[in-house]
């Protein structure tokens, strides 16, 4: 089936109101939560929600990559919303980035959701529909071209993930679902102040028409619109769990269930698109006086959460917590990328996020495979009765350490070197080698000591606690997610194009504004005088009509 002939030139809304149909639909069947002892009634409805948010979600991968394969043309693709022109209408932009997210987003989520009919979803009330609205948070959010839309998809991803935190009960859950709930409205209403403060000062909150206003604001009316996007880079870096931001995210992680924890997996990357996004590009290079406003900022936070992360993952007595301050560790790397602010680095940081995201996820389910068949000793990092499946999670645990830590020729080292290669020259080079080669080495110690614990040191005076945990269905869904961070090293030519085309992409910002903004867009944009980067010889030059897209 083909997502193109089945909605024509509604594709890109098709990827928000797929999920949101879905979840209605799922609502309308009925609570699916209880044990699948229940009655036959129960038992029967579940298999239904079951069944139709699987083929949802699988819709939704195979319209994610035709959208990725229309965007790696190079043609961004408008839908505006009741055909409501820009900038006074609501559109959604699908470029390479945007569908790169929507891929990644859908392929961590159809695994997680198989590995959650194993069980998991049967522990709590409408768990496929808050995934469902979950998904419509997270795929709006990365198609949105307008600042206040983008709070609107922040808020109903953040509604689903309060519930589905809680999902399975527990006391634990419910202490730091109430520190997650708090923090995140705090948050909101920080990000609803810096969405105020720039309005005012620029009359738009559409990111293209952002793009070419924000460098004509000077004077004192700039320094409060710098003071909005430090707002907004406050509110994103919380999302991201950038240092300071990031202490909320082990504790609240490694207590979700399983499936919920990876599919946070792909949360923290909203806010890294956001930063990406907003101050990156908006207020990135050719923002007049607003220009970089973030560099200072962004760079050392980076490498700092990236080390906290790494020593969070040394000092963890939990797999799934280890797992957690290695989602911290991961997103520093990434934001490394994102604060060298060129080219090649910000290729670097995509191609790592991917495969940083698609390791993670897997080894949240992974960690739960394991405690399964530890007994009372559960996830603790300590000598407890032998697994009933040491060669197969023992070597999916190595993988994953193994790409975590970017050993080669795994894709973590690829990302890697082409992090370190971009930071080549740059003033902070000796500092983002350290930092990268220092996280890589600690990472590789901590997943060692861990799978040394659990599949070395076991106490043979105690009986094996069985195969539970051991289902091939749910060892698939791990093990599917593993595979394609893998996978990324045998297709790594084709991705690293796209990802180096992603960021090329990002720093056109004229081609982006006639995109979304028609004749309008390209009559600002000669009057901004914006500036892309030439692939030729990688230096900035004038967009002009000698120089086309």
């Amino acid at each position: 089936m083909n997502p193109a002939l089945l909605f024509g030139s509604h594709l890109p809304a098709m990827a928000v109101m797929v999920p949101a149909l879905t979840a209605v639909l799922l609502l309308l069947i009925g609570d699916h939560g209880g044990d699948e002892r229940g009655s036959d009634h129960s038992r029967r409805k579940l298999l239904l929600a079951r069944s139709i948010a699987l083929l949802s979600t699988a819709l939704g991968l195979m319209i994610a990559i035709e959208l990725a394969v229309q965007a790696n043309g190079g043609e961004l693709t408008v839908y505006r919303m009741g055909d409501w022109p820009a900038p006074f209408g609501i559109v959604l932009v699908i470029d390479r980035l945007a569908a790169l997210m929507l891929v990644l987003t859908s392929t961590v989520a159809l695994p997680v959701l198989w590995y959650a009919t194993g069980g998991w979803d049967a522990h709590g009330r409408y768990f496929h529909a808050l995934f469902q609205f979950q998904l419509m948070g997270l795929s709006g959010a990365f198609v949105t071209g307008d600042l206040f839309n983008l709070f609107v998809f922040f808020e109903v991803l953040l509604i689903a993930s309060y519930v589905l935190l809680a999902h399975g009960q527990g006391r634990e859950r419910y202490r730091v679902g109430m520190h997650y709930v708090v923090l995140n409205l705090a948050a909101s209403a920080l990000f609803l102040i810096g969405v105020a403060l720039i309005y005012a000062l620029t009359g738009t909150l559409n990111m293209a028409d952002l793009a070419l206003r924000v460098p004509m604001i000077e004077g004192p009316e700039a320094a409060v619109l710098q003071a909005a996007s430090l707002i907004l880079l406050v509110v994103f870096g919380f999302k991201a769990a950038l240092v300071p931001l990031s202490m909320w995210l082990p504790a609240t992680y490694a207590a979700a269930c399983a499936p919920v924890a990876a599919l946070f997996a792909i949360m923290t990357k909203v806010g890294v698109y956001s930063i990406l996004r907003v101050n990156g590009v908006i207020f990135g290079a050719d923002a007049g006086a607003s220009a970089f406003t973030a560099q200072p900022w962004l760079l050392p936070l980076a490498l700092m959460t990236s080390l906290i992360g790494v020593f969070g993952a040394l000092a963890a007595k939990t797999l799934p917590r280890l797992v957690a301050w290695l989602t911290v560790s991961s997103v520093g790397t990434v934001m490394i990328a994102l604060g060298l602010y060129t080219e090649a680095a910000w290729s670097a940081g995509l191609y790592y996020m991917v495969q940083s995201t698609l390791v993670i996820a897997g080894l949240f389910l992974l960690s739960e495979l394991v405690a399964a068949q530890r007994g009372d000793a559960a996830d603790l990092l300590e000598p407890a009765s032998p697994v009933a499946q040491p060669a197969l999670l023992g070597l999916m645990l190595l993988l994953a350490a193994a790409s975590a830590a970017g050993l080669p020729p795994l894709p973590g080292f690829l990302g890697k070197l082409m992090l370190l290669e971009a930071s080549s020259m740059h003033g902070w080079q000796t500092a983002v080698w350290t930092v990268v080669l220092l996280v890589g080495f600690l990472a590789m110690l901590g997943l060692a000591r861990a799978g040394n614990v659990l599949f070395w040191h076991v106490r043979h005076d105690l009986p094996p606690c069985g195969d539970s945990g051991a289902s091939p269905k749910l060892v698939t869904a791990a093990l599917s997610l593993l595979g394609a961070a893998v996978a990324m090293s045998i297709f790594a030519a084709p991705l690293m194009r796209y990802t180096a085309a992603t960021a090329q992409q990002l720093l056109d910002r004229p081609a982006y504004a006639r995109a979304v903004l028609g004749d309008q867009g390209g009559m600002h944009a000669d009057t901004a005088r914006p500036y892309r980067l030439a692939p030729e010889d990688q230096t900035s030059i004038p967009f002009t009509e000698e120089h086309p897209q």
